[in-house]
């Protein structure tokens, strides 16, 4: 590739809802500027930017690829990110290292939740935005009808800046609204011409509103608007640039992925009204000497710093780091020092991104994006810089995991290979967590969904070569009592020589002060058990504690007062007085009413107001209980407790319901009794699951 500057660079995110064409539309970017022979197909798995076998297997991008291309001297960044709502942190990375988001719209569908959730999320994170209606040569497509919903969405700064030419089956070109320009495609070829007479009132119509919204981004050119009704075409692309920056102006463009209709043109106005990075928004930084907060801009003046926005784990090539560099330059011999870990790494194996190709560099300039293979300690979300200027950026912020999966192999003695596949795999997705459950042996994964668990299962096996299955995790049930019991516990064994013997009286009662622990009181007078036994009659019915009476969970909110008892000036012992406590304590809990207790969750669900009747009947069906709701424009926060066997697909179901509008979060809150008709059925699962683990 050539040299470019700062000013000749664009970085653009492709974002929007699951199949609206964004991976169809960077092939077909990449085709009309020659880097392919041929329009790569999803359905056929050619495209460059789906290139892992789960993406071809799915048929759906499951990570952020990244897609250079130079164009009119411009070197343009794609990174085109997955619209399903599993993979939210990718799309998240992706944006991150963007400096405008086109949102792409299907013309046929038109506006959806991942184009409204792209839209939130832009402005949350100030990210200017843009738009690509999408597959207008598609039967019932309608530009008009998808820019009035685009206008009613999101209000005033959505201005069309092309306009179609035909519709449907007829799609043949586009008009840029600004040089009144229109571009025919025939059988592929490009033909220049005049606006047909047909559409010249409604690209007069549409000049009118990019006019009227370029003048309000600037005093100057309202002022000349007012007094003249008319602003040149530089002076329009001027504004734009400044409107498309600071977010009131977001452009809306047109065309045909599949048919490779508009590409040019679209082209065209990513240079001419998309901002550089040196218009883009700073980045939120500390130095590290002063703890002093500042606005970085992209500058290749000052020393190296960069953001490393996304990792890559290869089993085969090692891990590859991508980054976006801030200021200065990175070069393949320069030492570097990671601010967010406090290392030293070096930078050797620049490269520049294609999908899965590689292409060696020896200088990435700011502003441009690159990849660097094999760092030792640094992770997606850390800053590098040199030594002489420490600074680190600010992080990204992931959406927390909401599904939990047991991971269970399907050939025993490959736990070791499974744990090493995830700690990998961790590194390149920071939207996932593993934890290890040592009171089920189970290792539990968590995630945003169902799919996103399962592309993770399969990555085990595809990159690691590993068979795993998984199960809905294990519910770490409690045991305890609801009465009092006061029992002996009698343990006298003779057998030739020493005998055994130990005699203790344990009252057995729940804990009033809200505690789980086991309390153990001590309350033997006049020696009848000797000071020396008494810690092994605590440290027997500690052992007791971790298997209950009904079904073998460990038993919470106990309180043990031993208070009588004997003991044999030869035969007692330690032992004796730990067995004697054992037999208190099965015959304790089971004249104490023991019961079964289960996790109650704390669950706060957002939710649209217009389905807060079918999720507050859903949780209702979880024997959930709603406690309070607190209203947030037209989204409305639901607090509830709900028991955790009923939320592992929560997840699912609640994307169901709200369209995947709706997002909840849950933490532990309390244990509390089974319901008396829910009992047997969990003790007779728990008996069978121990039979197969006996058998297996």
């Amino acid at each position: 590739m050539k040299e470019y500057k700062l000013a000749n660079l664009r970085n653009v995110g492709i974002v929007g809802h699951g199949s609206s064409g964004k991976t169809s539309l960077v092939e077909a970017l990449l085709f009309t500027t020659k880097l392919t022979d041929r329009l790569g197909k999803i359905e056929e798995g050619t495209t460059i930017s789906d290139y892992d076998p789960e993406e071809k297997k799915r048929k759906i991008s499951l990570s952020t690829s990244i897609l250079p291309l130079e164009y009119k001297e411009k070197k343009i960044n794609f990174l085109d990110t997955p619209g399903y709502f599993d993979f939210l942190g990718e799309q998240i990375e992706g944006m991150r290292a963007s400096d405008v988001a086109l949102i792409v719209v299907s013309g046929v569908s038109g506006v959806k939740v991942g184009t409204e959730k792209a839209w939130d999320y832009c402005n949350k994170i100030k990210l200017p935005r843009s738009f690509f209606i999408n597959k207008l040569d598609r039967e019932n497509s309608d530009y008009d009808k998808v820019l009035a919903s685009l206008k009613e969405s999101f209000g005033m700064p959505v201005v069309p800046i092309q306009y179609p030419i035909g519709k449907e089956a007829d799609f043949k070109g586009v008009v840029n609204v600004i040089s009144r320009k229109a571009y025919i495609y025939d059988k592929g070829k490009l033909q220049e011409t005049g606006v047909p007479a047909e559409l010249e009132e409604r690209i007069e119509e549409c000049r009118s509103m990019v006019m009227e919204s370029v003048a309000e981004t600037d005093e100057e050119l309202l002022n000349k608007y007012f007094a003249e009704g008319e602003l040149t075409d530089e002076e329009i692309y001027a504004g734009l640039i400044i409107g498309c920056t600071s977010g009131d102006i977001a452009p809306v463009m047109c065309g045909s992925a599949l048919k490779n209709i508009g590409m040019e043109v679209l082209l065209d106005d990513i240079c001419d009204c998309f901002p550089s990075p040196k218009y883009a928004v700073p980045q939120k930084a500390v130095k590290l000497d002063t703890g002093e907060e500042v606005f970085e801009e992209y500058n290749e003046d000052k020393p190296f710093s960069a953001f490393v926005f996304k990792s890559i784990a290869d089993p085969f090539v090692g891990k590859l780091s991508l980054f976006r560099v801030i200021t200065g330059k990175a070069r393949g011999d320069l030492n570097i020092y990671n601010s967010s870990k406090d290392k030293t790494e070096k930078l050797s194996n620049l490269y520049f991104m294609r999908g899965k190709q590689q292409t060696p560099v020896k200088e990435i300039i700011a502003g441009d994006i690159g990849a660097v293979a094999k760092l030792q300690y640094t992770g997606t979300g850390d800053t590098l810089c040199e030594e002489s200027f420490k600074i680190r950026y600010d992080n990204m912020n992931f959406p927390e995991p909401i599904m939990s999966m047991s991971v269970v192999p399907k050939s025993k003695g490959d736990e070791e290979k499974i744990s090493l596949a995830l700690n990998k795999l961790l590194e390149e997705d920071p939207t996932f967590n593993i934890n290890r459950d040592t009171e089920n042996a189970e290792t539990i994964i968590s995630g945003i969904g169902e799919t996103h668990l399962d592309v993770i299962a399969s990555k085990i096996k595809n990159k690691f070569g590993v068979d795993v299955l998984l199960q809905p995790p294990k519910i770490p049930y409690r045991e305890t009592i609801k009465g009092v019991a006061d029992v002996q516990g009698k343990h006298k064994k003779q057998s030739g020589g020493h005998g055994q013997y130990g005699d203790v009286w344990i009252k057995f009662e729940p804990r009033t002060d809200g505690e789980t622990e086991l309390e153990f009181v001590d309350k033997v007078v006049g020696g009848v058990v000797p000071r020396n036994f008494i810690p092994a009659v605590e440290k027997g019915l500690k052992e007791c504690i971790q298997h209950g009476v009904l079904a073998g969970y460990p038993v919470i909110g106990l309180r043990a007062t031993l208070h009588d008892g004997s003991y044999h000036s030869v035969d007692s012992s330690e032992m004796a007085f730990k067995v004697a406590a054992s037999l208190a304590f099965k015959k304790g809990l089971e004249q104490a009413k023991a019961i079964l207790l289960e996790p109650i969750m704390h669950v706060e669900v957002l939710v649209p107001e217009e389905n807060m009747g079918d999720v507050i009947g859903d949780l209702n069906k979880r024997r959930g209980r709603v406690l309070g709701m607190e209203p947030d424009g037209n989204i409305q926060k639901l607090i509830a407790e709900v028991p955790l066997a009923e939320m592992f697909k929560y997840a699912t179901d609640l994307r169901s319901i709200t369209s995947a509008r709706g997002n909840f979060s849950m933490k532990f809150e309390r244990y509390e009794e089974v319901p008396p008709n829910e009992v047997d059925s969990i003790i007779e699962e728990t008996k069978n699951l121990k039979n197969e683990l006996v058998h297996a």
